[in-house]
């Protein structure tokens, strides 16, 4: 079997470089989803309370750790802490969710979803009367902090933010005790986040690459919207070294030193994104597929417009 390589965290401990997203996977299909990955070899699964599917997620990795197929200590669990569970007095209750659905007894690596915080104690996107979103405006230093402290408590590994810009991600670090160990953002060759990686390397930050394929599922796709899997130089590229896009696509971030989650809920899939180790692209290619950069953003998170903290608008990068 295959093994995943690992990137060490700026706390000593490991990450396996690729995982399996569960974004988008519905509760009856992602149970055999983690458990086929798992048969196949994947170390590392991507979750979070917004998904809605931790609990299955949590059915699959029990049966696994039942059957000895793995030791708690093999996999790696991503969970993240979402908009309305910002205020600090919230934070460690909707992590214990996420561990009870898992059926764990901590999590790997616990990121903050998103920098803007949402009205709490109600709907997971609670809106007016006009179906705007209802904002909170709990600052997300404080939410950091609260997360320091479960991992004082053994309940979280190692901590980390998701979907924030290098201004938010600059002000965690003046104002943290544990440094963030992780950024989880969107990333593929149509918004490649050069100078957001470079940046975060020059802090000791490890990047995840969400969406790594484009997301060509992502519900609010319109017909006539520009698909990674559908471009001609990434075709060409993909018969020149005997691969399909998604395995070049995969190939790309991994050799970016970027952590990896493509998603998917088919077998065959599943199996084929794993098949990335057994070939190398050239750094000529790679420099290539950096120049399709697009600024081509496909998850932009419009719902949260007009919040202070919204990542994406007027962001250094």
């Amino acid at each position: 079997m295959t093994k995943v390589p690992s990137l060490t965290l700026n706390n000593g401990l490991q990450i396996p470089i690729f995982g399996l997203g569960t974004w988008q996977s519905q509760p009856g299909e992602v149970e055999q989803a983690v458990k086929d990955a798992i048969d196949i070899g994947y170390r590392h699964i991507d979750c979070a309370y917004v998904y809605q599917n931790e609990k299955e997620v949590g059915d699959a990795l029990r049966e696994k750790l039942q059957q000895g197929a793995i030791k708690r200590e093999d996999i790696f669990i991503t969970s993240k802490l979402w908009n309305i569970f910002h205020k600090p007095d919230l934070v460690e209750g909707a992590l214990r969710e996420s561990l009870k659905n898992l059926g764990l007894e901590y999590i790997d690596l616990y990121l903050i979803h998103w920098p803007q915080a949402y009205k709490e104690h109600g709907e997971l996107f609670p809106k007016d009367e006009q179906g705007n979103i209802q904002f909170s405006d709990v600052d997300y230093i404080d939410t950091w902090k609260a997360m320091e402290v479960l991992v004082t408590k053994g309940l979280i590994k190692s901590i980390g933010l998701s979907n924030f810009n290098k201004r938010q991600i600059g002000r965690v670090l003046k104002n943290s005790t544990i440094k963030p160990a992780i950024l989880q953002v969107e990333c593929h060759p149509y918004l490649n986040q050069k100078r957001l990686i470079n940046y975060c390397k020059s802090v000791s930050i490890v990047v995840t690459a969400y969406s790594p394929l484009g997301s060509p599922q992502r519900p609010w796709a319109k017909p006539g919207d520009p698909n990674l899997m559908d471009d001609e130089n990434l075709q060409e590229l993909a018969a020149k070294y005997n691969k399909t896009v998604a395995q070049v696509l995969l190939r790309y971030q991994v050799q970016r030193g970027v952590v990896t989650i493509p998603k998917s809920v088919t077998r065959s899939r599943i199996q084929e994104n794993f098949n990335i180790f057994d070939f190398e692209l050239r750094q000529e290619d790679i420099d290539y597929i950096d120049t399709f950069d697009c600024n081509g953003r496909v998850v932009p998170m419009t719902a949260s417009s007009g919040h202070p903290h919204h990542p994406f608008e007027n962001d250094e990068y």
